[in-house]
């Protein structure tokens, strides 16, 4: 039987706060301190029937601090704005915990939000961290406790693991990266790419896709260069890749490394396009920069949204900014899509964690950024944009989309 669309609700705005304290105290007063009880229509089998309304906790795990607290922002606001626009009929009390940047503590956050949504068994589900080796590590707990985890992490191990509880809705490195190549070598004719990429599990992974497409596009990089998240000097990495010839710099690095290394590239003229990975389409990422830096500059993503498109994405966007004060990024609307794709299928009668699971697994859900379906393996998200600045704004413009870039290649030089 094909998989049926499930479509989120319109947002709703009225209680989302701009208070910083994101806490169950916070979002009981956001919700006017009134948790009634109804009636809800519910979809069971084709058949609509009435049930009670319904009540539930979900743990939001984020890495708010850190080198990746730019990402778990804007993933915990895509959460909870979700949760504000809950489908009728359903109260939805988020508990955001900060994850920070270590397994240990995300470990210890997967914990408590579990038992401050009453333990397995009971907790439907957990928005779950963007930090791939936080994921790597709660991966066996989802397992153990029967839990479905929902995350916008990129790394390409995590849903490798034969684990059915964990649900991806931001295009894995393997679609990403396969869609950064495609682009440098078949649009831009550029063959000789430098690699610059970090040296965390995140950069590991994006650097195995990378490869892995060039070879099968039959380029040899003439440079690969991996950094830490502590370096604060890329000029010796960006010489050395002038230095052996490229024509094209390709970079998989965290948000501040990726500013990093735009602005010295732009201040010692390297003269190199530069296609980034996702941290460069980030609103929070390309204010860092002056906009004559980010001229050539282009990166992948799942979404742009200050890049205009559907009156749903402005929607958001508008939404987004009057909640948060900030612009949306792609994580945002991936973590809005999933916690969407979870409440719809709650409030169409998921009533365990088991249900919840099989059916995310067995749907399709028509999101802002696309529509999303499960490979078998918990990848929903399967197309990819690549976004480019024109160095007289920070607002970048979509100039490709790639659906399903995983698939057969085209010959050297042909368009997708």
């Amino acid at each position: 039987m094909p998989p049926s669309p499930l479509s989120p609700p319109p947002l709703f705005l009225s209680s989302i706060s701009r208070s910083k304290r994101f806490s169950r105290g916070w979002w009981r007063r956001a919700c006017g301190g009134v948790l009634t009880v109804g009636l809800l229509v519910v979809a069971s089998g084709g058949t609509l029937s009435v049930a009670q309304e319904r009540q539930i906790i979900l743990p939001v795990l984020a890495p708010l601090t850190g080198f990746v607290a730019l990402e778990g922002a804007s993933q915990r606001n895509g959460a909870l704005l979700a949760v504000a626009a809950a489908p009728a009929g359903l109260t939805v009390e988020p508990v955001v915990l900060d994850t920070a940047t270590q397994p240990e503590i995300a470990v210890n956050a997967f914990n408590r939000g579990l038992a401050e949504a009453g333990g397995a068994g009971v907790a439907l589900a957990i928005s779950a961290p963007i930090l791939g080796t936080q994921m790597l590590a709660l991966l066996p707990l989802a397992a153990d406790a029967g839990v479905p985890l929902v995350t916008v992490s990129g790394t390409a191990a995590i849903t490798e693991q034969d684990n059915p509880w964990v649900f991806r809705f931001f295009p894995g490195d393997a679609v990403v990266k396969a869609a950064q190549a495609r682009f440098t070598v078949q649009e831009l004719g550029l063959t000789r790419p430098a690699l610059i990429t970090q040296t965390t599990a995140y950069g590991q992974s994006g650097l195995a896709e990378l490869q892995a497409v060039f070879a099968r596009l039959g380029v040899t990089p003439v440079a690969s260069e991996a950094v830490d998240t502590s370096v604060k000097d890329l000029r010796p990495a960006l010489q050395r890749a002038r230095a052996a010839g490229a024509d094209s710099l390709i970079l998989h690095l965290h948000a501040p490394s990726t500013a990093l290394a735009v602005r010295q590239a732009a201040a010692m003229g390297l003269g190199l396009p530069i296609i980034a990975g996702s941290a460069m389409h980030q609103p929070a990422t390309a204010a860092l920069l002056e906009p004559a830096e980010l001229e050539g500059v282009c990166a992948e993503t799942s979404a742009s949204p200050l890049s205009g498109g559907n009156a749903a994405m402005v929607a958001f966007t508008t939404a987004y900014e009057e909640a948060f004060g900030a612009a949306p990024d792609a994580f945002a609307v991936g973590q809005y899509d999933a916690v969407q794709a979870v409440l719809t299928v709650v409030a169409a009668g998921a009533d365990s964690p088991a249900a919840v699971r099989d059916a995310l697994a067995s749907n399709s859900f028509s999101g802002l950024a696309m529509t999303y379906r499960s490979d078998g393996t918990g990848n929903m998200a399967h197309s990819a944009l690549i976004v480019c600045y024109d160095g007289q704004s920070r607002v970048p413009a979509i100039v490709r989309r790639y659906d399903n870039p995983l698939g057969p290649l085209a010959p050297l030089g042909s368009a997708n």
